[in-house]
């Protein structure tokens, strides 16, 4: 381990629009600012590590939205034609 690693490092906000940003959370929570980046840096980092994979997406969509049953009949240009009413 470093020697930095064991010291805590300030963070500085040189932004104006995120410490504007930082202060409206904490002034919304009843919390500091240190309190209020701790808590958005904490709660994305969450979201983040709950997100799908766009695999583990599909075959939940595909487990909750499930295709009917197969019915056997034969979808070429003569059903379709036979859809729409024109002559073969």
């Amino acid at each position: 381990m470093r020697y930095l690693d064991i010291l805590p490092m300030p963070l500085y906000i040189k932004d104006d629009a995120t410490a504007e940003l930082v202060a409206k959370l904490a002034k919304r929570r009843g919390i500091s600012k240190q309190d209020a980046v701790r808590l958005a840096v904490s709660e994305e980092l969450k979201r983040e590590g709950e997100q799908l994979s766009v695999r583990e997406r599909v075959e939940r969509l595909w487990r909750e939205n499930p295709l009917p049953p197969k019915t056997g009949e034969v979808a070429d240009k003569a059903f379709f034609d036979d859809l729409s009413g024109e002559d073969p």
